[in-house]
């Protein structure tokens, strides 16, 4: 997709001719120059090698100008969604649809219309939320700055990077899990770990143009294999199961289990305009919101329901059963058992298919710590998805055994923060800056101007608040929030928290506009 503009990247002449400089420099140097001075110029050197390479991507956090895009073309239009679709129809997100029949007690009908609908749901709040890498030329969190200000900023991009960590984690043991099992458990969930972080460190480092490139031929294979999954193992499926409780907890379990399908696909909101920053600043947001959410909803639409289906099945089919016992991979390499060898081949596929969910949180993350500061920004972006692929390593291997807690826990927490951010860029965007209305535009240019950004005390005043409500309305194994109780021991976090930040929000920003300007 980024084909075109990185070949002309403009970081790549500041590199080069920065290293020029040095090397000319270099050669009236006596010996008297400090060792960490030639330290410091064969680095530059290095660096410079590095980020001329063939379809390397040298930008980090900048902006790139409108006339630095790529000219629109109906194949990148077409790549809006396959990236979307390729990067969600891994079975880490197939595994959430587990949650419904399995920890929810739902049945079939309920868990489908839970996950179908929350899918959707959270897939608007990302599709919107993509819609200002176009406009702005701008990373999600170099945008946020015109929300929540300068500073403040800084702690929805640090959420993110533990964010896009998490999830990164959960799809390398989900992935080790799989391959494990296809070998009968001889090889050791830790060598299929280090396999998919092999893969996906060579993509991120690289950039753009790789990571678009393996996104648009990705899905093929995985898709091919899901199909497979559904004729193999979807006899076994059980659509007539009922949902368990009473009125009260059937209702608290419904809205629980539909929360954690927003919280998945809307997880991608703080990361969605790093990808569109190439293409024309005109774009349609009519078009890039229509194709994201068509390939987010869609991706998620059926590894739900496939998910789901396996939730059911276990009761009645023993093989199922205790294969989930040892992981959730196995369970998914047993929806193949009847098909011997070939069924073996499908789970390598679909088990390595993680890797495409992998790459943009990776890449996304490494973005985020250029935004916390001036000393992250001067990391190179391909030194810091280094270091997020050998954190992500580190953490999968620690907790391989546990993914079933571990998703169950992480997902439903990190998901509140990200809502609570979408509704204030939201609110200030259809309210304090909705085209006519009078109030202040967007000068893009401006994304380091820390005098002309928003101040951000009523972004984050808000933010915190909005936290403070999650806290009280989260239903999580280890806290049960006061209101989370009077619902039901249903999880309300998420709209608790929306709300005290749309109720907190409107009046603070109006008296940080009318006292301070900005």
């Amino acid at each position: 997709m980024a084909s075109e503009v990185v070949a002309h990247d403009p970081e790549k002449a500041v590199a080069n001719a920065t290293t020029s400089s040095s090397v000319s420099d270099g050669s009236h140097e006596t010996a008297s120059v400090p060792a960490s001075e030639k330290a410091l110029s064969g680095l530059q050197k290095l660096n410079a090698r590095i980020e001329g390479l063939s379809g390397f991507e040298a930008r980090g956090i900048s902006r790139v100008m409108p006339d630095e895009r790529q000219p629109p073309s109906l194949w990148d239009d077409i790549s809006i969604s396959l990236l979307w679709f390729s990067a969600n129809i891994s079975v880490n997100n197939l595994a959430v649809g587990l949650f419904g029949p399995l920890l929810f007690g739902l049945g079939f009908l309920d868990s489908a219309m839970c996950a179908i609908f929350g899918g959707l749901l959270g897939s608007i709040s990302t599709a919107y939320m993509s819609t200002w890498g176009p406009q702005s030329g701008n990373r999600t969190m170099v945008v946020l700055r015109y929300f929540f200000g300068y500073w403040p900023a800084k702690v929805p991009a640090f959420l993110n990077i533990i964010l896009m960590l998490g999830y990164c984690t959960i799809d390398a043991i989900i992935s080790g899990q799989m391959l494990s099992a296809v070998n009968g458990g001889t090889m050791s969930i830790a060598v299929g770990i280090v396999v998919v972080q092999i893969v996906c460190l060579g993509v991120t480092v690289f950039g753009m143009k790789f990571f678009h490139q393996y996104e648009r031929f990705a899905w093929i294979p995985q898709l091919m294999v899901l199909f497979v999954l559904i004729g193999c193992a979807a006899p076994h499926f059980d659509t007539t199961t009922t949902s368990t409780g009473d009125g009260p907890t059937l209702a608290a379990n419904r809205l629980s289990f539909f929360s954690l399908c927003l919280y998945v696909p809307n997880s991608w909101g703080a990361a969605a305009s790093d990808f569109y920053v190439y293409y024309p600043e005109k774009t349609s947001r009519v078009k890039i919101f229509s194709l994201t959410l068509a390939g987010l909803w869609t991706a998620f639409a059926l590894v739900y329901m496939l998910g789901i289906g396996l939730g059911t099945g276990i009761i009645n089919n023993p093989a199922w059963h205790d294969a989930n016992a040892i992981s959730t991979g196995a369970l998914i390499v047993a929806g193949y058992g009847p098909l011997g060898g070939f069924g073996l081949f499908c789970g390598v596929i679909i088990a390595l298919g993680v890797i495409s969910n992998s790459i943009p949180g990776t890449y996304s993350a490494a973005l985020n710590c250029q935004t916390l500061g001036r000393y992250g920004k001067v990391v190179p972006r391909y030194v810091w998805s280094i270091v997020m692929i050998v954190i992500q390593l580190a953490l999968a291997l620690a907790g391989r055994e546990s993914l079933f807690a571990i998703m169950s826990n992480f997902l439903a927490l990190m998901g509140y923060w990200v809502q609570i951010m979408v509704v204030i860029v939201l609110l200030e965007h259809l309210v304090f800056r909705r085209v006519g209305s009078g109030g202040p535009g967007f000068d893009w240019t401006r994304w380091e101007d820390k005098q002309y950004l928003p101040l951000g005390f009523a972004a984050m005043t808000s933010f915190l608040l909005g936290w403070l409500g999650a806290v009280l309305g989260m239903y999580q194994v280890w806290y049960t929030g006061p209101l989370a109780v009077l619902a039901g021991f249903a999880d309300v976090g998420l709209w608790v928290g929306c709300g005290f930040s749309i109720v907190s929000y409107l009046p603070l920003r109006w008296i940080e506009l009318k006292y301070i300007g900005r």
